[in-house]
């Protein structure tokens, strides 16, 4: 398919911008950019009952934010699914304020609390930090679900792109931890440690997120070549210390066709189900990375949306108490 006409529009408008590309900035630099301009294409921010800033302690002492959003005022009668998410930004750029929009969309129409994750960022804060964070939230909200009105059986962990490799991560970690999850809902996920797949090749430049930038972040999150082959990084063919990949949660997963992470994500929908796994996997024609965030620019968007939202709702009513 040909790139969506829109799509086609924003880069070329970005191209004639001229503006400095992410891996040519400061990490501090680059952060700044990306939350200027995160939520320009995005969504309206859907209103809340209450949106709150809660600060969630890690293992190593430290407290990291993370926010929760509650779109209707809890029913202790009858406690509610939660969605547990990822921002996306490589590890290094992203925050709970530049996925603002997307989580209170999930909110509002997937009908569940959503606690949003403020994992601390590379370079400052390297591999495996993000994972520790990420999943020490997840244990957070499981540990104190009674407290927030949230069904603990009925939790699900998501997140695009570097959010969606920690959503992918957690799964894993969460079966082991014996926490039930609904599913993981991974969103143009980074799953594998070298980037030599077609889709790479193909699209290397023009399509939002180049190689360029890949390696950048990865050299700004990882301390040394050989944490590539961490399953906590590459989840797809990383081997050091690889667990068993079966009896994890159901996955969602969306690839975009214009996306240099397409067939890594195809290929971890292909291992997962493999492994025994349930998996639906949903391959959006013409659209790039980062799409999910541009829906007040790119009408289609919102069916994508709405497929989420309608993986969410099924998996939370599977798990109804």
């Amino acid at each position: 398919m040909p790139l969506n006409p829109k799509i086609e529009q924003i880069l070329a408008m970005i191209a004639r911008a001229q503006r400095p590309a992410m891996h040519e900035l400061s990490p501090q630099a680059a952060r700044l950019s990306y939350e200027k301009s995160a939520q320009i294409l995005d969504l309206d921010p859907a209103p809340m009952h209450r949106v709150e800033d809660l600060s969630v302690p890690m293992r190593d002492g430290a407290t990291i934010r993370a926010r929760l959003y509650q779109p209707v005022e809890p029913n202790w009668f009858s406690s509610a699914p939660a969605l547990v998410f990822y921002h996306g930004g490589g590890f290094t750029v992203g925050s709970v304020d530049t996925h603002d929009a997307l989580c209170r969309m999930f909110a509002s129409l997937a009908e569940c609390q959503v606690l949003s994750v403020d994992y601390r960022l590379a370079p400052e804060f390297r591999f495996p930090v993000a994972v520790d964070d990420a999943f020490d939230a997840l244990q957070w909200l499981y540990r104190n679900a009674d407290t927030l009105g949230i069904a603990p059986g009925r939790i699900a962990v998501g997140g695009d792109s570097a959010g969606g490799t920690l959503a992918a991560v957690c799964a894993v970690l969460a079966r082991d931890a014996q926490i039930p999850l609904a599913l993981q809902l991974l969103i143009y996920p980074g799953t594998s440690a070298h980037q030599r797949n077609a889709s790479h090749q193909r699209l290397a430049q023009g399509y939002l997120l180049s190689a360029q930038t890949i390696q950048w972040f990865f050299n700004l999150y990882l301390s040394q070549a050989s944490e590539r082959e961490d399953w906590r990084f590459a989840p797809l063919d990383g081997q050091r210390d690889a667990p068993a990949f079966d009896r994890l949660a159901p996955a969602w997963i969306a690839v975009a066709e214009y996306d240099p992470l397409h067939d890594e994500g195809v290929a971890y929908a292909r291992k997962l189900r493999d492994a025994g796994n349930s998996v639906e996997l949903v391959d959006y024609a013409g659209m790039i990375h980062e799409f999910f965030k541009m829906r007040r620019y790119v009408p289609e968007v919102s069916a994508a949306h709405a497929d989420a939202v309608a993986a969410l709702r099924r998996a939370f009513a599977a798990q109804a108490d």
